[in-house]
């Protein structure tokens, strides 16, 4: 973090299906309604960042990071990695990487944004992959649930790290002292499960980790526990299901209130509480999935977020880096790793 204890956030651009005026729209209204001191960039085309900024007012608050070039929503990573070096998810990238910024946020390509952040930011000692993850509604609050897609096959020693990084997330970034950790299963019982998952379980037990045990898909959304562990297809084909099931319940409850006279007194009356429960399951309200284990901060924001989504986002970067994620996650990987011999 910076000397003067100050959170340095760059924002990408032209990450997203509404950039660069969404980006611009988040940090605006970050800027004016937040208590933050952060110190904001953006990093992209000059020519079309510095009149929006001028726009907004915001040219003499934000500094702008120019690249010549942005990658496309639908750009193969492996063609954005060799081919944009130019690209703004690039040049913020580097920039972190040097020490000029604390943190990125992108909208941007998922794959290109995760391949050219480990490709320059490189892992943290002890961390073979970087792990994507998103806090998911629950009960009490929220679940923290990693991976969620970028590691499709993962293996024991993998499930351990991102047991790790997700307890160093909440610690830091939420103020869990000890978060409860669990590891996604078909069943409760020990020895439910595939090979990876017994033999992740016994290490998982033996480490100084607040760890609970196996935890089915209905505990995702109790208050049973902080962290649930899983390999990204899993992850990411439960986190899709969960999008979807709260699409159902939101519509199905906008058509039936809607459908009568009395319904629509009803909903009158009820309007609090719904929007209570449309702020609840609204993916917008837990928006920002970190990408844990690089070197460096990165924060992914959906590529659909609207103003108030990609706002969540930049908070959850702030966040990180005013609690020195990074450090925590070493210490915590040195401790596992002397628990583990």
């Amino acid at each position: 973090m910076s000397d003067n204890m100050t959170a340095r956030i760059l924002l990408d651009g032209h990450g997203g299906d509404g950039a660069p005026d969404v980006v611009l729209d988040a940090l605006q209204h970050t800027l004016t309604s937040s208590s933050t001191k952060a110190k904001f960039g953006v990093c992209g085309l000059e020519e079309v960042l510095t009149p929006a900024l001028e726009a907004r007012g915001l040219l003499d608050q934000v500094e702008i990071v120019p690249s010549a070039e942005f990658i496309e929503m639908t750009d193969a990573p492996a063609i954005a990695v060799r081919r944009k070096k130019q690209s703004s998810i690039h040049v913020g990238a580097r920039a972190v990487r040097d020490g000029d910024w604390d943190a990125m946020v992108s909208a941007g390509n998922t794959g290109a944004l995760m391949a050219i952040s480990k490709l320059i930011l490189k892992t943290l000692p002890g961390i073979d992959r970087p792990a994507l993850a998103s806090m998911v509604p629950a009960r009490d609050g929220g679940t923290f649930f990693l991976d969620i897609g970028a590691n499709v096959d993962c293996s024991s020693d993998h499930l351990v790290q991102l047991a790790v990084m997700g307890s160093c997330y909440l610690q830091a970034a939420e103020g869990i002292e000890n978060p409860r950790v669990g590891l996604l299963n078909i069943g409760t019982e020990d020895g439910k499960g595939t090979d990876v998952i017994k033999a992740t379980a016994p290490r998982l037990q033996a480490s100084n980790l607040n760890f609970i045990g196996n935890v089915e898909g209905t505990d995702i959304f109790s208050d049973r526990v902080d962290v649930i562990v899983c390999d990204g297809f899993v992850g990411n084909v439960a986190l899709k299901t969960m999008e979807g099931v709260a699409d159902l319940i939101l519509g199905t409850l906008k058509k039936e209130l809607t459908s009568t006279i009395t319904a629509k007194a009803g909903a009158l009356l009820s309007r609090k509480a719904l929007k209570r429960v449309k702020t609840a399951l609204s993916p917008s309200e837990h928006n920002g999935a970190p990408l844990l284990g690089l070197n460096g901060i990165v924060v992914k924001s959906h590529g659909g977020a609207d103003v108030h989504g990609y706002a969540c986002a930049i908070e959850v970067a702030i966040r990180e880096v005013e609690a020195g994620l990074i450090e925590r996650t070493v210490e915590a990987m040195n401790t596992m790793a002397e628990s583990d011999t």
